[in-house]
């Protein structure tokens, strides 16, 4: 929760395109429907990703502003989760387990079949009683004057809060050097002058 707190590396992005007005109502509606959703069934090596509170990765509900909202700033996390088993691991096990089918049969060869349903067989019951890796990657969206931060530096996390960010609101996250600052008119002062977030209100 550094985002909140201070403590905190990050990079900053120019936000292209604006929002209509009543932009409050449509950030709750956008969030929520971009969430992170806990998997129907138990997830494999793909990975899941969406939005969550910035002070709680387990609460995926905008419906308070309070959670999110402390004008003028949007303050929420992206939440990555991926499973994943050591193949390595996966795949002596398979083998031994096909010479145990073997062997109590008397035959020196398993079917494919056989062979897919051990591997699907293990890999279900492995996947049920692992927890997932979890990332989450702290954004605070200014939306009056136009710019977000993002709390990580690493190229992948970031491109992957781009995209979300785009498919979330339909605006464009673009890198902002400090050389931005003092080519855009009012910029500097404008951001001198803004209170610091983490003590605000809605």
């Amino acid at each position: 929760m550094g985002i909140l707190t201070g403590a905190m590396t990050l990079r900053r992005f120019r936000v292209e395109g604006e929002l209509p007005g009543g932009w409050r109502e449509i950030v709750r509606e956008r969030l929520a429907e971009m969430a992170f959703r806990e998997p129907v069934g138990g997830a494999r090596d793909e990975e899941l990703e969406g939005w969550v509170r910035v002070d709680d990765l387990l609460d995926t509900s905008f419906a308070d502003p309070a959670g999110w909202l402390v004008h003028p700033w949007v303050v929420f996390a992206l939440r990555v989760d991926k499973k994943s088993l050591p193949r390595n691991l996966v795949k002596a096990t398979v083998a031994q387990e096909v010479r145990a089918w073997c062997l109590e049969r008397g035959v020196e060869r398993c079917p494919a079949s056989e062979r897919k349903r051990i591997l699907e067989e293990l890999e279900d019951r492995w996947y049920a009683r692992q927890l997932p890796r979890v990332q989450t990657v702290e954004v605070a969206w200014h939306v009056v004057d136009g710019f977000a931060l993002i709390g990580t530096t690493g190229e992948k996390m970031t491109d992957r809060v781009r995209t979300r960010f785009h498919r979330t609101f339909g605006l464009e996250l673009h890198p902002w050097s400090p050389i931005d600052s003092l080519i855009t008119p009012g910029l500097a002062s404008s951001l001198l002058a803004t209170a610091p977030f983490a003590g605000g209100q809605p």
